[in-house]
């Protein structure tokens, strides 16, 4: 008796499956919705991994351009006590390297020229600053000897500079940037408005600048725009010097924090705030603790916020559009399905006459839906990953023929256009999909169960 019951329950099972099948290769409106699907899917899939691969990639340059963890303020006086609370970080268990960072904003320009500009001057200690950040990655002549970027090729009793290299090298219409085997022989004036821990000028009464000249030693490409065209980098102890913060007891700006691997950046993150908090409780009797409150500890993604934030905005801007597309898909497996269901009311009528129940018909068509969500799904990825694969190849074949480039690469500094498809935007694309099938045909499913025997099989509509 149990062996019949399975048997009967395998049969109620296949004519499902078969009369599914059966539907998807004998009715053609069913290649629209496939081919709808798939279309659908095929444009998602490469607009969202271009998108997902500009937007994670963005977010990896500012990543390394600051390290996980920023304890610093806005203010140009910068804050005091700095060595000390360094020698903290460096005693703990989760700190892999630590940076403090002098930033301010000056003047430069090429000695007797009179054309300067305006500049974000950050003063480094490179290696330091390279175990806390990416730093040496950006560099092109020091990559592999970081410690001596700020050494001139050429002797001349001036320390180096490091240029942004949007303002030392042009690029060309493919994006790259031509250098020569060493740097050119250029000097840099730099100057600077030095400020006491007030915030006052030091030189008030005399020459209101500090100056000084560099010699260019070598150029850094963080690939984020606002850096690469407007950052010089300096040696610390001079760039300190010219900011005025030099004296006693010394300021920065900025201490940049890499942690160890395996540390999560919150509990990081959280770890340093709680040693600042102590070790500004500490520093309470101090004669310049007041410029300890302006300081505040931050990871990198909340310190480079303002600028994530606009390509994160597009991203999900971009998300709404094609949830719009997804829509669409439900509106075109709706009315495929309503046509399938009119036309085959005979059908459904003797299976209901058979005794098929209502809940087995509204399976019957969900499976006939899900085989079309799957179908029409796997056909667009397959075409988007292939043709993702081909993205740079037909950018460069359509900008040496006709002069089109989908991004401009004078304008937008970005490389290859990125094609590496992840896994889980490709499973919430094809999810979505099949649910979308799933969902346009769920009213026309609920309409053939409740269709009636009696009036479907009628002699004058046979």
């Amino acid at each position: 008796m149990h062996w019949a019951q399975s048997v009967l329950a395998l049969r109620s099972r296949m004519y499902k499956i078969i009369l599914a099948i059966r539907y998807l290769i004998r009715c053609r409106i069913t290649y629209f919705a496939v081919l709808a699907v798939a279309l659908c899917v095929w444009i998602v899939v490469i607009v969202m991994t271009v998108m997902t691969g500009l937007v994670g990639g963005y977010k990896l340059k500012n990543h390394k351009f600051v390290g996980d963890c920023v304890v610093g303020t806005k203010s140009l006086v910068g804050f005091a006590y700095y060595e000390d609370f360094i020698k903290m970080l460096e005693d703990t268990d989760y700190v892999e390297g630590v940076s403090p960072v002098i930033k301010s904003y000056a003047l430069a320009g090429q000695p007797g020229t009179g054309q300067d500009i305006r500049l974000e001057m950050i003063g480094v200690d490179p290696a330091r600053h390279s175990q806390a950040t990416g730093f040496a990655e950006t560099l092109h002549y020091h990559v592999d000897d970081v410690s001596k970027v700020f050494e001139p090729r050429e002797d001349g009793g001036l320390s180096g500079c490091v240029i942004g290299i949007d303002r030392i090298l042009e690029r060309d219409s493919n994006g790259r940037y031509t250098a020569g085997p060493y740097p050119a022989d250029i000097e840099v004036a730099v100057s600077c408005f030095p400020l006491t821990s007030r915030g006052a000028l030091v030189k008030a009464t005399t020459g209101l600048v500090n100056t000084k000249t560099f010699y260019y030693s070598d150029h850094s490409r963080t690939g984020l725009a606002r850096v690469d065209s407007s950052v010089i980098y300096l040696p610390f102890e001079q760039a300190q010097l010219l900011c005025g913060m030099g004296g006693v007891p010394k300021r920065v700006n900025a201490i940049h924090i890499k942690f160890k691997p395996g540390v999560r950046l919150q509990e990081g993150c959280q770890d340093v705030s709680s040693l600042w908090r102590m070790f500004k409780q500490a520093k309470t009797d101090e004669s310049q603790s007041y410029l300890l409150d302006a300081v505040t500890v931050q990871s990198w993604r909340v310190h480079r916020r303002m600028f994530i934030a606009a390509m994160e905005k597009e991203q999900a801007m971009l998300t709404v559009m094609f949830g719009f597309v997804g829509i669409t898909t439900v509106f075109i497996v709706f009315v495929v399905f309503y046509m399938i269901v009119s036309h085959k009311r005979k059908d459904i009528g003797i299976l209901k006459s058979v005794g098929v129940s209502n809940a087995n018909i509204v399976q019957l068509f969900s499976g006939f839906a899900f085989l079309i969500g799957v179908l029409g799904s796997s056909i667009g990825t397959v075409a988007g990953w292939l043709f993702l694969l081909k993205i740079n190849r037909i950018e460069t074949f359509l900008f040496e023929r006709f002069g089109f480039q989908l991004w401009d690469r004078v304008i937008f500094f970005i490389g290859d256009i990125p094609n590496e498809v992840e896994f889980k935007v490709l499973a919430v694309i094809v999810l979505s999909a099949i649910g979308a099938c799933l969902l346009g045909a769920l009213v026309p499913s609920l309409q053939a169960a409740s269709l009636r025997p009696a009036e479907t099989l009628q002699v004058g509509q046979l």
